[in-house]
């Protein structure tokens, strides 16, 4: 398609001799544009991917695919219910569970809490807690202990094998009114999962003795359901809506964090917007710099032309010397950016030991790590973007160097 003779004219017009040196310095600036508009692109665009999928596996992790309630607070029967549930198609993991609100103390300080009871083999099979442990062991949980996220441990100033005193706000009523429910246990174990929200708020007890603190005997607040495809969630939850002979509140997980992952989703879009833009930029400096070397290389086309060099031939030399540019800007802007995106977190260690300031609280953030996912997909499609409006700044300039005339041209100089 490109002669060796189009390719070499090319390449010498990119070496700017010391006349043309600031035609060289946009050229330049322009290739870096590109490339750092690519790996900026890259890079937020893995950021902002590995957000939603961390946040989706502790969110789905902790909480199951689907939520099954009663119509009062509590659901009654649950175990023969359950077996039903398991047997459905596509269906993993049924899971009793009780879930409710407290404020955890000890001797140094105190904190709100979600009380979470599971059964200890149901706690034991959730890998995000057994694969999390951080102190002491889940062999040792039983009526009698509670599992705490590593952050609330610390924040109550408690360790293995120490107390725990929980009360619940809905307390025993007497003759001389309500008083608080408190009851002592022992921290069996720690987790720490990385996601703050969890790791800071979140206890959990065994089923049989959470039903006693709660008041629930023989009763649950709801089972949780985990599916193997999590996008027929909702398909299952009709089909577990048919099997109850009894009024059920079904809530399946896109609906509950519906505004949550929507808002990443809208954030995403944004930002690709906002920095494609840095691309565009570049791109128009790629045009000036081009139209400024057609201008300055308009006595040599005249001579090209009138050695029998075609218009077309003429069009393609600038087009590959404008071409090279955006190609040579783009992939140096994909291998920094897969290089930066695939060590995220130990280049923001580094940052953050080199100025002493805290660049991702996971107070704000929710997770204890940057996290990042690169997709394929995205990157083939933003090395296709950067490429195509290279190549597109070029054709103007180009097609104004074939239309040169060499008579007009030469009668001047």
């Amino acid at each position: 398609m490109f002669s060796a003779f189009e390719w070499m004219m090319a390449m010498r017009y990119l070496r700017a001799r010391r006349q043309e040196g600031f035609i060289s310095v946009i050229a330049w600036f322009s290739l870096l544009g590109i490339a750092l508009g690519v790996a900026t692109l890259i890079i937020v665009m893995s950021v902002m991917n590995g957000f939603r999928e961390e946040l989706l596996n502790r969110i789905l992790g902790i909480n199951g695919h689907l939520s099954i309630y009663g119509q009062s607070e509590k659901l009654t029967d649950f175990d023969a219910f359950a077996d039903q549930i398991r047997k459905l198609d596509g269906v993993t993991i049924v899971t009793p569970i009780i879930e409710g609100q407290v404020m955890a103390s000890s001797k140094n300080g105190a904190s709100g809490a979600i009380v979470r009871g599971f059964r200890p083999d149901d706690l034991r099979g959730r890998a995000i807690i057994a694969d999390n442990i951080q102190g002491g062991s889940l062999d040792s949980f039983d009526k009698d202990s509670v599992v705490l996220g590593a952050r609330l441990a610390r924040k109550l100033g408690v360790g293995i094998g120490q107390d725990i005193t929980l009360i619940s706000p809905k307390g025993n009523i007497t003759a001389f009114g309500t008083i608080p429910r408190m009851r002592n246990y022992k921290v069996a174990a720690t987790f720490e999962m990385g996601m703050y929200e969890y790791d800071s708020g979140f206890v959990f007890m065994d089923l049989s003795a959470a039903q006693i603190y709660f008041k629930l005997p023989e009763a649950i607040s709801n089972l949780e359901v985990s599916v193997i495809h999590p996008d027929r969630a909702l398909e299952i939850g009709q089909e577990i809506r048919a099997l109850s002979n009894i009024s059920i509140r079904v809530h399946d997980w896109q609906r509950a964090n519906a505004s949550f992952f929507n808002a990443i989703q809208v954030e995403r879009n944004v930002m690709f917007l906002i920095l494609t833009l840095i691309i565009v930029v570049a791109a128009f400096n790629i045009i000036s710099s081009m139209i400024m070397l057609v201008k300055d290389k308009g006595r040599d086309i005249a001579i090209l032309r009138t050695m029998g060099a075609s218009k077309g031939t003429i069009m393609r030399i600038f087009f590959l010397s404008g071409a090279s540019v955006g190609v040579i800007g783009t992939f140096s802007g994909v291998l920094l950016g897969l290089s930066f995106a695939n060590n995220i977190e130990e280049i923001r260690q580094w940052i953050q030991g080199l100025t002493g300031a805290e660049l991702f609280a996971a107070e704000i953030y929710f997770l204890s790590q940057l996290p990042a996912v690169v997709d394929p997909a995205e990157v083939f499609a933003v090395v296709l973007m950067g490429l195509g409006l290279s190549f597109l700044a070029t054709l103007y300039p180009s097609w104004r160097a074939a239309r040169i005339d060499p008579a007009e041209a030469l009668r001047y100089e």
